[in-house]
């Protein structure tokens, strides 16, 4: 089932309601990963995933060592929008990438934050 999701200015068509953001840790340069599902009324954290830790980058509660990466699943509700701190000090922005392995990669110039929300939600 396809879905769609707002990214600053961009639309982007997704395969399916779940999606997957990724990005590097501006001090640690620790790669941090984390899945989201697009669901009726917001956007739904199911997974978060960090390839080592530091100042900032702590696994979460109940995280367990998978392939290299501590793995955990949030306590976070559910979130009718997220925004992405775009400060270009990572050298690199965010990567977007849908179940189908289409990837998108959004906020690497500095500037405002970028809002992702559910396609048809209001600001």
């Amino acid at each position: 089932m396809a879905s769609c999701l707002i990214a600053g200015a961009m639309t982007l068509a997704l395969a399916s309601p779940g999606f997957t953001l990724s990005w590097t840790h501006s001090v640690e340069k620790i790669i941090w990963r984390e899945s989201w599902a697009i669901t009726g009324t917001g956007l739904r954290l199911t997974e978060a995933a960090v390839k080592g830790s530091g100042a900032g980058m702590e696994p979460g509660d109940g995280a367990i060592l998978r392939n290299g990466w501590w793995v955990w699943v949030p306590d976070l509700p559910e979130q009718a929008e997220l925004h992405l701190a775009a400060s270009g000090a990572t050298g690199a922005g965010w990567r977007l990438c849908d179940s189908a392995g289409t990837c998108h990669d959004i906020g690497a110039e500095p500037g405002h934050a970028l809002r992702l929300a559910p396609c048809g939600a209001t600001e």
